[in-house]
């Protein structure tokens, strides 16, 4: 019978030792997940005001393309010149680094 016992709290306390184990692997897994969510959350709300910005850049560069390309009565040539000299040379550079 003494050695009943002595299996028996054995296994008890093994068991216990475990799910100690097993309860701190866990909430690390867990905390692991919402850390990873959460980045991935921070990337994509990063990305569309990145990309909300370039489009709204482009969208105005297609306007002024678009009314020099329809108003025939101005000098083209001097409008281009103008729009070289904006301060927004940083898609031009850009650009031109991707080639």
């Amino acid at each position: 019978m003494g050695e009943l016992a002595i299996i028996f709290g054995f296994i008890l306390i093994v068991t216990i030792i475990s799910l100690g184990f097993g309860s701190s692997m866990h909430k690390r897994q867990i905390a692991y997940k919402e850390r990873k969510e959460a980045i991935e959350r921070e990337r994509s709300d990063a990305g569309p005001s990145a990309s909300a910005k370039t489009i709204e850049k482009l969208e105005q560069r297609v306007r002024v393309l678009e009314r020099l390309a329809t108003d025939r009565g101005q000098d083209l040539a001097s409008q281009i010149e103008d729009l070289r000299s904006l301060p927004d040379m940083e898609f031009h550079t850009a650009s031109r680094e991707k080639a």
